[in-house]
This record gives structure tokens, sequence and C-alpha cells, in this order.
């Protein structure tokens, strides 16, 4: 009995040894990835926003008591549209005594061109006329005078109505002028009708404050009034957030920040829409680096933004910052340091694994760019298997 498990004990550790050398011949079995030739697109992955480039925020400019609120948060407005109605009663009445006080302004000097100045030109002629007639008269009793006929108190008399016809000449004509179109009653009624009409103008305005239009096309993100509210200067009331170009606001990694460049196409997708992808371009690049997170601050044009877009979406931005047409690409997990002065990986020679120093690029979507040290079709063990340069492998079927 001892005999035979001697034997069965020396059968089984034949065979162990045997199967540790048929080991060590052939090599340690392993899957390989295979160096390929392929365009590569380099991208950098990053989250953000959906962001018009500006928001306008609407309030008050008076303080009364809110009527009418006829939109809704969430809706589309035109450009004019009614948003906001508040009492207006008393800037109505103010605007019709406006109108009033243009219309006296108005028939003043209409007054002035059509009667007085008419009126005046009358009086000029017939004071004209007077002075003519006293002047004649004068003229009689000077000859009379010289010849005996009358006394002096007579021509003291024809010489104070004289005198008397031509103040009244005079004063005459100062009136006419004063109240034609370069004469000063002329100007001051055109002056009372300028302020007039500019008071109406200010009066309308301030009419126009009770109503709070939309000063652009767009869509109201936010509304925080209510009819019978009183509002006052100073308070939002609502946001606007006008067509026009829609961007995403996006944080980049300040390591990235190298790659960028303005003008980059990007392709992104709502966080609601994963699965409908836009196209965008690289806009704006902030030159500061936000010292807390580590990231700077890209913004992105979206040409033709797609319908479900809406403000404050969270979206998903792949920008695209290198392409090349015919790269050598080796899988990033076959690459040990990648990040390293001397990245290298583990190339299959003859069914041996030969460690071969390489030069590195750019690295995306699990492929490496090697720049130089391999070619296609090259075979390369993962960086996860740990074996000495000159080690025997054993190559399964692997991933490409």
């Amino acid at each position: 009995m001892v005999a035979k498990q001697w034997i069965v004990t020396g059968g089984v550790a034949l065979v162990l040894v045997g199967a540790a050398g048929w080991g060590l011949w052939h090599g340690t079995s392993a899957a390989a990835y295979t160096v390929k030739r392929a365009e590569f697109v380099q991208t950098i992955v990053a989250s953000g926003h959906v962001e018009t480039p500006h928001r306008i925020d609407l309030g008050a400019q008076l303080t009364a008591n809110v009527t009418a609120v006829p939109v809704a948060e969430g809706q589309r407005v035109e450009r004019g549209q009614l948003l906001i109605e508040l009492d207006g009663r008393e800037l109505q009445a103010a605007v019709r005594a406006a109108e009033a006080q243009r219309a006296q302004a108005e028939a003043k000097l209409r007054q002035l061109v059509e009667v007085q100045g008419p009126v005046a030109l009358l009086a000029v002629r017939q004071a004209q006329v007077n002075l003519d007639n006293a002047r004649a008269q004068y003229q009689r009793q000077s000859d009379l005078f010289r010849q005996g006929f009358i006394g002096q108190a007579a021509l003291d008399d024809a010489a104070k109505a004289r005198d008397l016809a031509e103040a009244q000449w005079s004063g005459a004509v100062k009136q006419a002028q004063s109240e034609q179109p370069r004469g000063s009653d002329f100007a001051l009624a055109q002056a009372n009708l300028e302020a007039a009409r500019t008071a109406l103008d200010a009066a309308r305005v301030r009419e126009s404050y009770s109503r709070i239009t939309a000063p652009a096309a767009g869509v109201l993100i936010a509304r925080a009034v209510e009819p019978g509210e009183q509002v006052a200067p100073g308070r939002t009331l609502m946001t606007l957030s006008p067509e026009g170009l829609t961007q995403l606001v996006v944080q980049v990694d300040e390591k990235n920040l190298r790659h960028l460049v303005l003008g980059q196409p990007a392709s992104a997708s709502a966080e609601a829409y994963p699965e409908r992808r836009f196209d965008a371009r690289l806009a704006y690049v902030n030159p500061g680096i936000n010292a807390q997170t580590g990231a700077v601050t890209t913004k992105l044009d979206v040409p033709q933004p797609p319908p479900e877009l809406r403000q404050d979406m969270t979206v998903s931005v792949n920008i695209e910052v290198a392409r090349r047409p015919q790269a050598v690409l080796a899988p990033s997990d076959a690459v040990h340091d990648p990040g390293s002065p001397r990245p290298w990986v583990l190339r299959v020679e003859s069914k041996r694994a030969r460690r071969v120093d390489i030069q590195v690029g750019a690295s995306s979507g699990g492929w490496t760019e090697v720049t130089a040290g391999l070619q296609p079709g090259d075979r390369l063990l993962p960086a996860s298997i740990t074996l000495r340069d000159g080690a025997r492998v054993r190559l399964r079927d692997a991933a490409p």
C-alpha cells in the first residue's frame, strides 16, 4: 500500500512539474491589442448650461398697482407685447391736461397769425394816415401863423397833435413788428407752444410707464408679479431671455487650456435629450482661471439650436481640438507611464514581450496617438500585465 501511494504522489508531482515546464516554454497566456492607422479625433469632454448672451430684467418705473399680467412664465413673447399693465388713470388725466395746454398754445399762435398780426398792420396804416393828416395840419397852421392869421396857441395845438400822431404811429409799428413771425410776441407764443408740446410728450411717456412691454422677442424665464400688487422702481418683476444667438457656457479643466482655439467645432447634447446631438463652435475662452475649481469658462455658439433647447438646460459638450487623418494609434490601456517623459509599451516580437520606448501625442476615446516607436500591425500587451523584458508570451484572440 505504501508503494502504491508513493507512485500516485510521484505521478502528481510529475504532472505539475510538466505543466510548469510547458508554461515556461510556451509563455504566459495573454490577450493583445493591435496598433492601427486611422483618423484620430481628439476631443475635450465638459459640461455646462445653455445661456443667451444677455438677459433683460424688467421692472416698473413708477409706483402703482398692477391691474393685469397677461403673460405666463415660460411663454414666448413678441417685441412690444404687453407684459404688465399698471393703474394709469392719473397719468391719463395728466396727458389730457397737457393736450389741452398744447391746444391753447396752438390757438394763441394761430390768433397771432390770423387776427392780431393783420389787425396790427391795419393799425399801422391808420396811424400812418393820422400822422400824415397831423403833419399836414401843422404845416397849414405854420403858414397861417407866419401870415398872422392865428396865434401861438393854435400853432402849439397843431404841434401837439402832430407829436401825438407820431407817437401813435411808432407804437403801432412796434406792436405790429412784435406780432409778426420775427417779433417777440410771436417768439413767446412759439416758445409757449413748444413748452406745451414738450409737457405733452413727457406726460405721454409717463403714461406709457403704466404699460410694461417686451423690449425684444424672446422667452419669459421668470415672473415675480401678480395682479393687485403694488410695485415700485427697483424691483425686478420679470426676466426676459431675448431671441438671438444661443450659447453654451462650459467649464473646461485648466490642463486642457493649451488645446483650445477659437472656432473649434463641437458636438453637444442636452442632459434631458442625450440622444439628440447638435453642432456648436468655440467662441470665447475666459482669460482667467477659477482658483477654487481650476476650471476655465468657455462659451460656444449654437448656430442652429434644436427646438427643445431651453435656457439654463444642462448640456454635455465634446470640443474637437485635434484631427489627424492618418495617425498611428495604440490603445491607451497598453501604454505604460503615459504622463511621464518616457512612456513605453510591451510589444510582442517572436512570441516574446519586448519593452519599447515610444513618443505619444494626444489621447481620446481610449486611443493614444503614437508619433514614434510603433507601426500599424504591432501587437501590444495590456499595461495591466507585468512581464519582464524578453518573457515568452502565448497570445490569445485579443481586442483589436
